[in-house]
């Protein structure tokens, strides 16, 4: 009978994991026992059934760790309480001008002067004045921590995901205490390694881009990068080079190679001790594994380094492997380490491309023009296998991204990481040397990041989409490999046809005199997403803070992209407050052509006109009435917020800002006759809005409140949510619910959809 290959075995295994990852809730612990005596008969007494064994194998496994990783988190009742906590500094830690981040490894964890269960990773951040943190130094230190929890909109990253997949059990911030202090004795870590190589390539390289970009090539530390060194990095497609990639690995291990073959040339009398072909193994694996901790063991490089460790066993073992088993082999080694690995989308990036490297690409013999055509193909073969995945995990693609890797991608891997591997070991061996040996990594990085920089600004280079839906992923898939099937093949042109769900999804808009409204998740701040069937409408942008976080960049244009809005009429911000103009810029500069409003102009970075009461206009047979401020008020604070009265031909929306009691009798009496509005409550329900006049006047079927999980203002106070109960209003919240659609038919009273953290229930989720 045909044996079980690892291929097979592998795809079985990942359809097991996979299963887990799209359960609501994890089963309980004493369920998992039950599947073991079948895949114990399975594999033992069934090889044709081997495959379900891994399988069940997958789902017994991922289930169980997960279930270990979610119970490793931060307990409910510990939520908001002060911890005394002992441990080491991991990672790198990144210093902004108003605070430092980094992630601690627990060692031990005190409430009230007792021990509480608590291991893992958190992530903290220090605000106000935080010392040097020296990667793998030992704290102690007083900790607010909760548990992970992250934002929910359409198009946006599920941090909590990522939590689980990084294994941080908790969040949090140092508190004031004069017991923060460090505990000596900083131990030898790969992170101070990576720290120290750093410093020295800063200290060798004057110009700060450079230094940060070489940085990253060369140990994976991405700290002095800017987001517009990312943005430019997203836009030509290639963010894998940044950060040390699978292929640098692979380049590591050409490098041990060489270093056996000078070492046998150097001593032939080696050959007695041991063959050539098992010494240039042993070194290729020796030195990428070396290069995959300075970068910090990121899932492409362990990926690669398992590859190669296969390929190197084979090798000293005198067995032949091929390409795909090694793959295969690679891919259960991961799975079987950490099933969690498959929430990353770096897996998925890592595996299908080089599956699809493997699959595709023909091998044409030796010599220059081989590797040439080989270099170009390979890069078509990624652009096009790798563009489903892409627009599902990041929402966005580059259509010159196949032109920008196949000149950075043979100047990056060939030039600029050997130059910097050759520097790194320099300055170990012989300083001075690192000194021109960096100097000319950096003068090739400069020149190659100028022409990256200019294909930035070319059409299509930020190309974005609606968001995926799962089956127009898998038909992309099949599509991308039928399309680079083997020569031969007929009809290999009709996997085009195949990307159409893809490329052009359907899209659902509101009819003539209706209209949609998303109430984004943005934390402690607000952002209201309005449209009509032709128009759209931004109120409010969210924050943005000093260390360069901008919610109007990461949570609301990924929405706007994600709901298929491809314009924007109008952005109105609604007052001067962070919270809720912070992220005006950055949508601003995404469209430009918007027309701009707001209620305290004066206190806005970007140039924007006053909104003031009687403006009025009208989109699709759906009418606008500004409400507020008077003329002449533009200068009061939360009072002068721009109210937006959004009126359809089924219901009413009303946009109140942060106006307070002092202002609410008098927009109550400006809104006329009508249905009763639903209501963005005014200033995230503090206790200084939303009085029970103003409730009673307003009478609305519903009410929404936009504020943060366990905010430091206690927004909404109780004493509001309890108005609003008396006069029979149900609130939501997007602290609770995530994103909270609200749709206002033409025909029909408006409706509140389920919220984005409802919609799509994930075990990992709060």
């Amino acid at each position: 009978m045909k044996r079980l290959t690892a291929t097979t075995a592998a795809l079985a295994l990942l359809a097991g994991v996979l299963l887990v990852q799209w359960l609501p809730q994890l089963p309980p612990r004493w369920c998992l026992v039950l599947p073991l005596p079948v895949i114990a008969v399975l594999a033992w007494r069934c090889p044709r059934w081997r495959w379900l064994a891994w399988l069940l194998c997958g789902v017994v496994w991922a289930a169980w760790r997960g279930g270990l990783a979610m119970e490793a988190r931060l307990p409910p009742a510990l939520e908001g309480r002060d911890l005394a906590v002992v441990g080491t500094i991991a990672d790198l830690p990144l210093a902004h001008p108003d605070a430092s981040r980094f992630t601690l490894q627990v060692e031990q964890a005190r409430v009230d002067g007792e021990p509480v269960a608590l291991r893992g990773r958190v992530t903290v951040t220090w605000y106000q004045d935080a010392p040097a943190l020296p990667p793998c130094s030992r704290w102690r230190l007083l900790l607010r921590l909760k548990r992970p929890r992250g934002l929910l909109d359409p198009g946006g990253a599920d941090s909590e995901r990522s939590a689980l997949e990084r294994g941080i059990v908790a969040t949090g911030y140092v508190r004031d205490d004069p017991d923060n202090a460090p505990l000596g004795g900083t131990h030898w870590c790969v992170d101070g390694v990576r720290d120290a190589v750093a410093r020295g390539i800063a200290a060798r390289v004057p110009e700060r881009r450079d230094a940060a970009l070489l940085q990253a090539f060369a140990v994976g530390d991405t700290r002095g990068l800017q987001p517009h060194d990312w943005a430019v990095a997203r836009a030509n497609g290639v963010s894998h080079l940044i950060a040390i990639s699978g292929f640098h690995v692979g380049v590591a291990a050409v490098f041990g190679v060489w270093l056996a073959l000078l070492a046998y040339a150097l001593w032939p009398r080696l050959g007695l001790w041991l063959p050539r072909p098992q010494a240039q193994a042993a070194a290729a694996l020796l030195v990428a594994g070396a290069y995959s901790a300075l970068a910090g063991f990121g899932l492409p490089t362990v990926r690669t380094l398992l590859m190669i460790a296969v390929v190197a066993l084979a090798r000293c073992s005198r067995r032949a492997g091929s390409g795909p088993q090694s793959l295969a082999l690679a891919m259960i080694a991961i799975l079987l380490a950490d099933p969690l690995a498959v929430l990353a989308a770096g897996f998925w990036l890592s595996f299908v491309g080089v599956a699809f490297l493997m699959l595709c690409l023909q091998s044409r013999g030796r010599g220059l023009r081989a590797f040439l055509h080989e270099l170009s193909a390979g890069q078509l073969v990624m652009t096009v296998s790798l563009l489903p995945l892409t627009l599902w995990f990041f929402g966005q693609a580059s259509l010159v991204g196949a032109l920008s890797n196949l000149v950075a991608v043979p100047v990056v891997s060939f030039v600029i990481v050997p130059s910097t591997l050759v520097g790194m070991l320099l300055l170990g061996l012989c300083p001075p040397l690192a000194g021109p040996v960096l100097w000319l990594a950096a003068w090739i990085v400069h020149a190659q990041w100028w022409l990256l920089e200019y294909l930035a600004t070319w059409p299509g280079a930020n190309w974005y989409l609606p968001a995926v839906q799962p089956h127009a992923l898998a038909l992309a898939l099949f599509g991308a490999l039928w399309l680079f099937l083997p020569r031969g093949v007929p009809l290999r042109w009709l996997g085009l046809l195949l990307f159409l769900p893809l490329l052009w999804p359907p899209t659902s808009r509101p009819p003539e005199g209706a209209f949609q409204a998303w109430v984004l998740d943005v934390g402690q701040g607000l952002s209201v997403l309005l449209r009509t069937r032709g128009h759209a409408l931004v109120y409010d942008a969210g924050a943005r803070y000093p260390s360069g976080f901008d919610l109007g960049e990461a949570v609301v244009l990924p929405s706007i992209h994600a709901l298929g809005i491809a314009r924007l009429d109008m952005l109105m911000i609604s007052h001067g407050d962070n919270d809720h103009a912070g992220g005006a810029g950055a949508v601003a500069g995404a469209f430009p052509r918007a027309q701009r409003y707001a209620g305290e102009p004066s206190r806005m970075r970007v140039p924007m006109q006053q909104c003031e009461s009687g403006q009025t206009w009208q989109w699709d047979g759906v009418h606008f009435r500004v409400l507020g401020p008077p003329h002449g008020e533009g200068d009061r604070k939360n009072d002068s917020s721009c109210v937006l009265l959004v009126e359809g031909r089924g219901g009413r929306l009303l946009l109140a800002g942060d106006i307070s009691t002092a202002t609410e009798p008098r927009v109550a009496a400006a809104l006329g006759p009508g249905p009763r509005p639903v209501l963005l409550v005014p200033h995230h329900g503090s206790k200084t809005s939303s009085g029970a006049a103003f409730i009673a006047a307003v009478q609305p079927p519903l009410a929404v409140v936009s504020a943060g999980w366990r905010n430091r203002f206690g927004h909404p106070k109780p004493e509001v949510l309890a108005r609003y109960a008396d006069a029979g209003v149900p609130v939501f919240n997007t602290a609770d619910q995530g994103a909270i659609p609200l749709d206002f038919p033409a025909d029909a009273p408006p409706r509140r959809e389920a919220g984005w953290r409802q919609r799509r229930p994930r075990y990992w989720r709060e």
